[in-house]
C-alpha cells in the first residue's frame, strides 16, 4: 500500500518553514524538500521527531493511498 507524507501541508498550516524544521531536527534542507514531495521516506525516529517539533501525531504526517 503506496503512503504519502504530509508534511509539506503540516508545514505551511503551522507557517514553519522547511529549513527551520530541517535545522531542528538535524538534517538538511533538500532532505525535508524530498519528504515533502514524497521523493523519499524519513525514518520512523525522525518522523517521530518531525511530529514533536510540528506538534502532531506520527499519524497525522502520514496518508495511506
Amino acid at each position: 500500500m503506496p503512503v504519502e507524507l504530509r508534511i509539506k501541508e503540516i508545514i505551511k498550516e503551522k507557517k514553519i518553514h522547511q529549513k527551520d524544521l530541517a535545522q531542528q531536527i538535524g538534517v538538511s534542507k533538500v532532505t525535508v524538500s524530498y519528504w515533502c514531495s514524497n521523493h523519499t521516506m524519513p525514518s520512523i525516529e525522525t518522523l517521530s521527531s518531525i511530529a514533536k517539533v510540528l506538534n502532531v501525531r506520527i499519524a497525522d504526517l502520514i496518508v495511506e493511498n
